[in-house]
């Protein structure tokens, strides 16, 4: 009988355990599968590339960046020990992203930004520096995005100058938290050849009427959508307050292409410049398209395709040329 007793107690025993067993399985099964949901449904930040790169071209060409100077990873260091201090202060979260976006990690700086719009939803600032960097990777899609949503955050809002990454000699800043969302957002909509909601974004920062230098980029950019869009009536109009005793601080090179499209420069005079830089990428595409909008497609896509020979890769320019030989 005691035995007996004895084997009943042991099977209990087994099947109290059997149990245990099966609803821990169950539980860690539970949370595994919980957190594969969770991160499917998190989506990624940007596209895989080869290792070492930041991007993909438009052609398909991985793109790497330079090494950074000891002056961009000094000011790094700077501005990571404040984001480190605080790290719930909007403004060294976003001046750690522009200052990792400097060294030429665009993607780094992308997961900064995302972080800022998690703890700033409402911060159109966040967008706005994510927008921009995802417009060096590529992702132009995500890029459109966060500048709809930047532009929606700042109707109603109070405009704020924006301080410079590189301040110019004078020290004088010359665009504001407004005028830059406007201007990347008729970029992201000229790169996806959205031309009319391109314009629309132009004009609007142009309206701001902030100084020459903002007079003059947006110009650049209205006249060249109004060309394209076989506007050419219009686009001569549109830079008919353009003239060469203008003040410019910065923006020389959106100011002689403005300047050619009123036939005061001739082209011949701006075609061998050095696209290296954002601005002399800045004129290289500039001429490029005045020749194509002109009917010398040849010329046009031999100077773009030279451009692209150049390491300017994040350049705007440069990436707008991609785009168009990408469509040819």
């Amino acid at each position: 009988m005691k035995y007996k007793f004895l084997m009943i107690a042991a099977a209990a025993m087994l099947a109290s355990c059997s149990g245990e067993n099966t609803d821990t399985e169950e539980a860690v099964s539970g949370q595994e599968d919980s957190a594969s949901a969770e991160m499917a449904a998190t989506p990624k930040l940007f596209a895989d590339v080869p290792e070492g790169a930041q991007a993909m071209s438009l052609l398909g060409k991985p793109l790497y960046p330079r090494e950074p100077s000891q002056a961009l990873l000094d000011n790094l260091a700077a501005a990571k020990a404040d984001y480190d201090a605080d790290p719930m202060n909007a403004d060294n979260i976003i001046w750690y992203g522009r200052r990792v976006a400097y060294t030429g990690d665009y993607r780094r700086a992308i997961e900064i930004f995302t972080e800022g719009i998690q703890k700033f939803p409402e911060d159109a600032r966040m967008y706005r520096h994510r927008g921009h960097r995802y417009i060096s990777i590529r992702e132009l899609d995500r890029a459109v995005a966060d500048y709809e949503m930047a532009e929606k955050l700042i109707q109603g809002t109070e405009d704020k100058i924006e301080p410079d990454g590189a301040p110019n000699p004078q020290g004088i800043f010359l665009t504001s938290t407004h005028s830059n969302i406007y201007y990347h957002l008729g970029l992201s909509y000229y790169l996806k050849q959205d031309y009319e909601k391109a314009l629309a974004a132009f004009q609007a920062g142009q309206d701001l009427g902030l100084n020459d230098d903002n007079i003059v980029s947006t110009a650049h950019w209205i006249y060249m959508i109004l060309r394209r869009l076989g506007r050419d009536e219009e686009a001569q109009a549109s830079v008919a307050n353009i003239h060469k005793d203008m003040t410019i601080i910065e923006n020389m090179s959106y100011h002689n292409l403005t300047l050619m499209y009123k036939g005061d420069i001739p082209p011949e005079d701006l075609v061998n410049i050095d696209p290296n830089d954002p601005s002399g990428a800045a004129v290289a595409y500039g001429v490029a398209n005045w020749f194509l909008y002109n009917g010398d497609e040849e010329r046009a896509y031999d100077l773009m395709e030279r451009f692209m020979e150049t390491d300017s890769w994040s350049a705007f320019g440069f990436i707008a040329a991609e785009v168009d030989l990408s469509l040819r």
